[in-house]
């Protein structure tokens, strides 16, 4: 009787596994990730030119690896550059990026075409950032935010391989769907789980301060930058959720505002402009409600310092 239904049995595996394989390619975009490269100059950054359909969101990448579109000669440019705050992720729209938000709202207002680029990646600190605008220039941007949270005080690069080796840093696509799901995603979080519940408590905030560590130098390489080419430079320093509850900045966070007060660099606060829980989608990265809300505030920003249409 058995040996009569194992074909039977076997067909309907293969047909569940076929199943499985088709509704993770074609509907939440696996084998189909945003690939990362090395970078000499600062680490890592997403590969140029791509289109990905990932968890049913649209993650595009331009000829210079921005997550944006690609850069018009003829528009005004704003460049924008932080880690995987500003980026978004995979879990965020290209519609949905407060940088996308903003170029078409600041386009609309001013009657001409502006482009406020996405030049960002996940974990990059200050110090990435200036050497992306060191290596490929400021492509007359007429100004420039940073976009930064407290743990960058001390979120120095250090060329650590994690391309092609950490799950979050694929430099190549799987062949099955399944092998991803598995290696990216449940194994990767069952261990996470496991190790939560060794120690006891979930992460909730970043703390990259150590002993030996130095205030990351793309601050002052920006300051120094800024007055140089004579472009505006604005940072925006956001909350995490622990800093939210607590209702202040903490101590790096505190370093940095001392640092942008004392070179007269404008800062943005948004611990101090109405940031709420419900922006966040965990301890630090923000939702579509949130990317909403930063590019409200950024805007309502460059409006009262009449940064439009000049």
């Amino acid at each position: 009787m058995l040996t009569k239904k194992l074909p039977l049995l076997v067909i309907s595996l293969v047909c569940c596994v076929v199943v499985a394989e088709l509704v993770l390619r074609y509907h939440y975009g696996f084998c189909d990730a945003v690939l990362i490269r090395e970078d000499p100059d600062y680490e890592y950054i997403a590969q140029p030119g791509q289109n990905r359909f990932r968890f049913k969101k649209h993650i595009k990448t331009n000829a210079v690896s921005m997550r944006s579109d690609e850069i018009d000669a003829a528009a005004a440019i704003i460049l924008g550059f932080g880690d995987s705050f500003i980026n978004g992720g995979t879990v965020t729209d290209h519609n949905s990026l407060a940088t996308t938000l903003l170029s078409d709202t600041l386009t609309s207002l001013s009657g001409k075409k502006i482009q406020f680029l996405n030049i960002s990646a996940g974990t990059w600190g200050p110090d990435n950032c200036f050497a992306y605008l060191n290596r490929h220039g400021n492509f007359g941007a007429r100004a420039i935010f940073l976009f930064v949270s407290s743990h960058d005080a001390y979120d120095n690069m250090t060329f650590d391989k994690v391309v092609g080796v950490d799950n979050s840093f694929p430099n190549k696509q799987y062949t099955f769907a399944l092998s991803e799901l598995m290696e990216r995603y449940v194994i990767p979080t069952i261990k996470d789980k496991l190790a939560q519940k060794e120690l006891g408590s979930e992460k909730t905030e970043v703390n990259k301060h150590t002993n030996s560590d130095k205030f990351n130098s793309g601050f002052s390489s920006f300051a120094s930058y800024s007055k140089e080419f004579n472009i505006p430079l604005t940072i925006y320093l956001h909350a995490e959720q622990s800093e939210l509850g607590a209702g202040s900045y903490n101590e790096q966070g505190k370093e940095i505002i001392e640092f942008a007060e004392g070179n007269q660099i404008p800062l943005i606060k948004d611990l101090e402009l109405g940031l709420s829980s419900d922006e966040f989608r965990d301890y630090i990265h923000i939702n579509d409600n949130g990317q909403r809300k930063l590019a409200a505030r950024v805007l309502s920003y460059m409006q009262r310092n009449m940064m439009i249409g000049h």
